[in-house]
């Protein structure tokens, strides 16, 4: 079986997002507005936490899945693409996490 990335999910994102919204949970999501996207992402990273905390491992995997897809459908919602994303990630590897998390203290 093929490897599933985060690209992937994000196709499937944008594919289901330009369909109908009688058939697309992506689509109705959408429809919503990008602030209940943000509200939904939110819902289901708390979900995260609270399976984080349980130690319950296949439930936290299953959130994860979920606060990973809520996460693309937010960004879609407001334009941003992952590709974005991974940019802003791969400039942060240029110094440690420490000294990234400083310099956003200035900026």
């Amino acid at each position: 079986m093929a490897r599933f990335t985060l690209h992937d999910l994000a196709a499937t994102v944008d594919t289901r997002a330009a369909s109908g919204g009688d058939s697309s949970y992506t689509r109705k999501l959408l429809d919503k507005g990008a602030e209940h996207c943000a509200k939904k992402f939110g819902e289901e990273a708390v979900e995260l936490v609270i399976a984080t905390v349980e130690n319950d491992r296949t439930h936290l995997i299953a959130e994860a899945a979920d606060v990973l897809f809520h996460m693309l459908v937010l960004l879609k919602s407001r334009g941003v693409k992952l590709e974005e994303v991974e940019a802003a990630l791969g400039q942060r590897t240029s110094m440690s996490g420490l000294e990234e998390k400083a310099s956003r203290k200035h900026n």
